[in-house]
């Protein structure tokens, strides 16, 4: 019997896998994040570890492309909630399947709310639109820096998106950006409780123009039942979250944290954990779960429909593969999924797509080339932690212990 103690769950935010079958209730039909790149690409654009993993027994290369030996086991999931989003997808991952969407402001956020808002803020508001993170800056990013006035927005998602500038003087820098995000999240509650608030700072550049950093924070409800991190942390494990793992969790769940200031950050982070078989205080943990969240997929391509820079950033990724698995020990499994789609190709909008998300798992001692097939829900990957670190099932999902094991 394999004796599997540590799980490292790496979340490619956005690189989705293909339609659902319910995409034209969102406006996603066609839509099929890394099978579009790789149209984009040409025959010499390979995923060449990701490969090995399954990943084109997953999703086709265009130009018949295959690797010999497939090392991992593969499949696809679909999302059960009703929902596209970074909160509802990750929640999913965790053991939680929503019951219905949270809200959504395709015309902006109602008056008497903002008016709250601003009266507890202490100051007038911009914006209160749906439009992109660098439009919205551009547009309104200079009377910003005039009046103080924080900028509001919202998108498909359901999200309180709050940019100001960490160099206005007018308006009080990151501390005060924080604050009334804090503020926001505080009064986003009941029929309002939007998925996330987002804090999104900029600063103005010596040429003039807005550019925004990675001082983001994200401002996301508490989970309302009780998860896989949950159920690890209470039995004495180490639950390490990097990048925004903590802020989509609010906390719940987490022993250890880390911020990233981009993919490649977070990857190093990934593998300096894994390789760090003992926390802190230098206590061994016998259950240990390494979640990471790789957004710049998403926040940075996806939603910006830069085709190429995404198709580099995979490409990144896939070469740092082999140091992760170097870095594996024999009782490690590693999990590498998405949350949901945000196709770069997708002309319809700039928000992200209702798809399927990719699964692929290695471990050192597990089986190799076994199809997962299509999986139900993203929960199935909660309800095979909680099988394999022997915790109480989980409410939703099913198992794929005994297909890897």
């Amino acid at each position: 019997m394999v004796n599997i103690n540590r799980i490292i769950l790496i979340v490619l935010d956005s690189v989705g896998a293909g339609e659902l079958p319910d995409a034209a209730k969102y406006g996603d039909v066609g839509t099929n994040t890394l099978k579009h790149i790789f149209e984009q690409k040409d025959e010499n654009f390979v995923l060449e570890n990701m490969g090995k993993l399954g990943l084109y027994n997953i999703v086709p290369s265009p130009y018949g492309y295959n690797p010999e030996n497939i090392v991992g086991c593969y499949g696809k999931m679909a999302t059960l909630s009703p929902a596209k989003d970074t909160t509802a997808g990750h929640w999913e991952l965790s053991g939680i399947v929503l019951d219905k969407p949270f809200p959504t402001y395709p015309n902006g956020f109602p008056k008497d709310l903002i008016e709250e808002f601003e009266k507890q803020i202490g100051t007038k508001i911009l914006g209160n639109c749906v439009a992109s993170g660098t439009e919205i800056i551009k547009r309104l990013g200079q009377e910003h820096y005039k009046t103080g006035y924080p900028i509001v927005y919202t998108s498909a998602d359901s999200v309180f998106q709050i940019a100001a500038a960490e160099d206005g003087e007018k308006f009080g820098g990151l501390k005060r950006l924080y604050e009334i995000c804090e503020i926001a999240r505080n009064l986003l509650q009941g029929e309002h409780a939007v998925g996330r608030v987002i804090a999104r700072p900029f600063i103005r550049m010596e040429d003039g123009t807005l550019k925004r950093t990675t001082n983001r924070k994200d401002y996301s409800l508490t989970p309302p039942q009780t998860t896989v991190l949950d159920k690890i942390k209470n039995v004495g494990g180490n639950v390490v979250a990097i990048g925004k793992i903590k802020d989509i969790f609010n906390n719940k769940g987490i022993v250890t944290s880390y911020h990233t200031v981009g993919n490649p950050h977070g990857i190093q982070l990934t593998i300096d954990s894994v390789k760090d078989i003992e926390n802190t205080d230098n206590k061994k943990f016998n259950k240990q779960l390494i979640f990471t969240n790789l957004v710049d997929f998403d926040m940075l391509w996806g939603h910006r429909r830069n085709v190429i820079a995404y198709a580099q950033a995979l490409d990144f990724f896939d070469g740092k593969l082999p140091e992760i698995i170097r870095s594996m020990k024999e009782t490690d499994l590693l999990i590498i999924t998405a949350d949901h789609g945000c196709d770069p190709t997708c002309t319809k909008h700039t928000d992200h797509t209702r798809e399927y998300v990719p699964l692929m798992v290695y471990g050192k001692r597990i089986k190799q080339n076994i199809n997962l097939g299509t999986r139900k829900s993203l929960s199935d990957v909660a309800q095979t932690i909680a099988d394999i670190f022997e915790l109480e099932p989980m409410k939703n999902g099913t198992s794929f212990k005994n297909e890897i094991i």
